[in-house]
């Protein structure tokens, strides 16, 4: 039997969040696990990690989508994750479409991505090596649920996203907002707005990079409307493969 869910009321018009474009980490983790290599494939801290080149042609090609919204549909309101890649990828989206971008943007912590902790910018190769049985307690209690020491697990995130949105609500009455962050946070947003009784992912839903999912309000409620979509990265640069988590 499907447990009924109870989904609050919202006076958002609507929420578009959006993944930043893909990060030179991204691009680091993809060659590691094609590679199989166990090295740390970044240095550094993950609220730095920047933009690669092909992130950076993913986030104006966001700029014309942006540009190309129907008129009334453009967000009114821009909420950015505070890491450098997320800030970046709204950067160059306002360049690209500076024509018709002039809306009001806000920075907010609780849309930073996943804390790791001691193994920030690990790879899951990495991981293994340098931890093995740590690897196992990953795999075995499972993404939603693993907490890494000192880090969040994907239930911490829904709970500082839940209320960021509670709060977000009651500032913004009305307003279609544009959230730009990272795909722990887009996954928690649908977790959060699917209602009292959603049931926790088995498995992580994949959140391309430089992808749109989009909520809008039906009868008082933000519903789900489209989730991960690319294809404006077709229009006109090409899409790229999907890059894991970071």
């Amino acid at each position: 039997m499907t447990s009924p869910r109870l989904v609050p009321p919202s006076s958002l018009s609507a929420v578009r969040a959006i993944r930043h474009g893909r990060s030179t980490a991204n691009l680091a983790f993809a060659e590691a696990e094609r590679t199989g290599a166990t090295d740390l494939p970044v240095s550094g801290v993950d609220r730095d990690v920047p933009l690669s080149r092909p992130g950076i042609d993913q986030a104006r090609a966001l700029g014309r989508w942006w540009s190309h919204l129907p008129p009334g549909h453009q967000p009114d309101l821009v909420v950015c994750s505070p890491y450098e890649r997320a800030m970046r990828t709204w950067q160059e989206m306002a360049r690209t479409a500076a024509d018709v971008v002039d809306v009001e943007t806000v920075v907010d912590e609780r849309l930073r991505d996943r804390e790791m902790g001691v193994y920030e910018l690990y790879t899951p190769a990495a991981l293994r090596a340098r931890s093995p049985e740590e690897a196992d307690r990953r795999e075995r209690v499972g993404e939603w649920h693993y907490r890494p020491p000192g880090g969040e697990a994907m239930t911490d995130v829904a709970v500082r996203v839940g209320q960021f949105l509670t709060d977000l609500d009651r500032a913004a009455q009305g307003r279609s907002v544009l959230i730009v962050a990272h795909d722990a946070i887009v996954i928690a947003l649908r977790h959060v707005l699917g209602g009292i009784g959603a049931v926790a992912p088995g498995r992580l839903p994949p959140v391309p990079n430089a992808s749109v999912s989009t909520w809008e309000n039906r009868g008082g409620r933000l519903a789900l409307t489209s989730w991960g979509d690319t294809r404006h990265l077709t229009r006109p640069t090409t899409p790229t493969k999907e890059t894991p988590h970071r």
